[in-house]
């Protein structure tokens, strides 16, 4: 009966985070601390907060830019972006790979609080290490 209990709750506690998501927001081309492994407070967002219309924020998004050529005054170099995210296609929890003129990005979305500070495989091993207890839990 406990195990059940637990259970419900987990799946409470997601169906709460899918409302109001909290996430890291910055942009290390602006705001150095954005590549730092430990992020300070103050770049944590309510996600809810950006919501409009028919947009509701549901992932975090972490973006490493690999930028080969100078573009709008920013010199070459790597870039990190972190920010809130809507997109539910099939990249949604994953990491994917796009390229074009003079750059490369690694784009990751992952659904849990805070969840974009991680590099890409730490956050997908939090997740599986969650489920591996829930199942054995139950």
């Amino acid at each position: 009966m406990a195990s059940c209990w637990l259970v419900w709750l987990t799946m409470l506690g997601f169906v709460a985070q899918g409302l109001a998501i909290m996430c890291y927001e910055c942009n290390s081309a602006t705001n150095s601390y954005c590549a730092e492994k430990i992020l300070p407070d103050n770049l944590k967002r309510n996600c809810s907060e950006r919501d409009r219309g028919d947009i509701v924020h549901t992932l975090c998004r972490k973006i490493t830019q690999h930028v080969d050529v100078e573009v709008e005054g920013q010199r070459p170099g790597a870039r990190v972006v972190r920010t809130c995210g809507w997109d539910d296609s099939k990249y949604k929890s994953s990491c994917y790979h796009r390229s074009g003129f003079g750059s490369r990005h690694e784009v990751c979305a992952c659904a849990a609080d805070l969840c974009n500070s991680a590099p890409a495989a730490a956050a997908g091993a939090t997740v599986a290490l969650a489920a591996a207890a829930i199942l054995k839990l139950g």
